[in-house]
């Protein structure tokens, strides 16, 4: 295991070059995503057919030689286990029922309840340690609670996270009940992914920044340290990604206060500011701007060193500041991983 490089920059080993994988990195910019996706039917029958989210998770390691894979599924399938309705609009995204009273909160499932819903999750891990390379790292994921809870709580996506944030002001016990149910799911989850034999865990706090003061301990850093030491109990040794998306200021400290082994960085701040603030405590993961795979060219070149450079005095896994985007080029995420390992 101490040859994958991904878990030993999370051990916190400074190596001349950094470990690559890409949020995202399984979707619509690959033509052979978009085929497969096709062969399936709609996005969350992909996510369920295990051979074939299976078979997306693969084919970026394929074309790329990526250190990490991450599992292909999405983040509200975790409510939509707990019983939460759950579609997706052509072009528009997901929608879902809301969970917005304490009577719809209590209709849901208890945390333990989701394992049957998500077995095909669990059995698209176990292909993929199969069937990935020895070298590489195999990523489970789950969303953290305040970002699922937005969507849970407004049925959909939106802008400002205003639905969840006006519910937290009116009936704050309902919206705590619903991010401690929530977090005891997460637990759950990503334990049954560990076992299915996930070997690094991440946890995506893609809406954080939209949390300010005391709710940010409340609602992204205390549920955050509820399920990685709940994980790290029940998995001693497991590496954790923390993503707190646009924290700012609430970068700094953050690995120690969750007890995350690394924390990924948006592209919101700098490599440098965050080499400094945030990389003195463990591993960062960033945070270069995902427009650069749409771009391309010198700029593109530029910017990966200036990450590779900003962040060689510490443990770093290389990665966007964000999702790679669907409009981006093939040949650009190529361009990229050359240019990180041959420098």
């Amino acid at each position: 295991m101490t040859d994958k490089t991904i878990l030993r920059a999370l051990k916190g080993e400074v190596l001349p070059t950094p470990p690559v994988w890409m949020m995202r990195q399984a979707g619509r910019y690959l033509p052979e995503y978009r085929a497969t996706r096709a062969q399936a039917g709609d996005f969350l029958s992909l996510c369920y057919n295990s051979e074939l989210a299976a078979e997306v998770t693969l084919q970026p390691i394929r074309r790329y030689g990526f250190d990490a894979a991450i599992l292909f599924a999405d983040i509200l399938l975790l409510p939509q286990a707990l019983g939460v309705d759950l579609w997706f609009e052509t072009g528009e995204g997901p929608r879902m029922s809301t969970t917005t009273t304490a009577a719809e909160l209590a209709a849901l499932k208890a945390p333990g309840d989701v394992h049957e819903k998500l077995a095909p999750i669990y059995e698209t891990v176990k292909i993929l340690r199969r069937e990935l390379p020895r070298e590489t790292t195999l990523i489970g994921f789950a969303g953290a609670p305040w970002t699922v809870a937005t969507y849970m709580i407004a049925g959909r996506g939106t802008r400002d996270q205003g639905p969840a944030h006006a519910l937290k002001a009116a009936d704050r016990a309902t919206f705590a009940g619903i991010i401690d149910l929530l977090t005891e799911a997460t637990i759950e989850y990503l334990s049954q992914q560990v076992v299915a034999g996930a070997e690094v865990i991440k946890l995506f706090d893609s809406w954080a920044g939209s949390l300010k003061g005391q709710d940010f301990e409340d609602f992204a850093v205390a549920p955050a340290a509820r399920i990685i030491a709940a994980l790290k109990s029940r998995f001693p040794g497991l590496p954790i990604i923390a993503f707190p998306r646009e924290a700012g200021e609430g970068y700094v400290g953050f690995a120690q206060k969750t007890g995350a082994d690394c924390v990924a960085i948006d592209n919101s701040v700098s490599a440098d500011w965050a080499a400094a603030n945030v990389q003195k405590d463990g591993c960062v993961q960033g945070n270069l701007d995902p427009r650069h795979m749409v771009t391309g060219g010198v700029a593109l070149v530029e910017a990966t060193r200036e990450v590779v450079r900003a962040f060689s005095k510490g443990p770093h896994i290389f990665n966007l500041g964000h999702g790679i985007t669907p409009d981006a080029d093939p040949e650009n995420v190529a361009l990229m991983i050359e240019t990180i390992r041959k420098g």
